[in-house]
């Protein structure tokens, strides 16, 4: 599993509205470009450093092309880092807290423990 890979995605599309604007309207058509010219970029360092063995597992693939914030979670996913995304993405669509309120009640069959966030 690529925790780290799967947090790095949801972190650097949330800071470009335009790579948001593309998740929310052609998830999988982002999520296969990020995967094959992002995904092994250094952040925060001059061009050119970059890793060439970082891909996403199958079942993260989905759940980032289905926007599935539950199976993220299940996933090891930083459920901050996926709340802001999808309320940048959605929340447009739903009244005040609207989002925020079904987005925890999608969650609310875990008990503890929750799932290992660490990367």
């Amino acid at each position: 599993m690529s925790k780290y890979l799967v947090d790095k995605f949801l972190y650097t599309v949330d800071r470009d509205p335009d790579l948001v604007e593309r998740y929310r309207t052609a998830p999988r058509e982002t999520v296969e470009w990020w995967e094959q010219s992002r995904a092994n970029e250094v952040l925060n360092c001059h061009s050119g450093e970059a890793s060439t063995w970082l891909r996403f597992t199958d079942s993260e693939r989905s759940a980032l092309i289905d926007h599935d914030h539950v199976a993220l979670f299940e996933l090891g996913a930083h459920p901050f880092l996926t709340l802001t995304l999808f309320i940048a993405m959605f929340e447009r669509d739903h009244g005040p807290l609207e989002y925020q309120k079904a987005y925890g009640a999608r969650l609310a069959h875990f008990s503890m423990p929750y799932p290992d966030i660490a990367t």
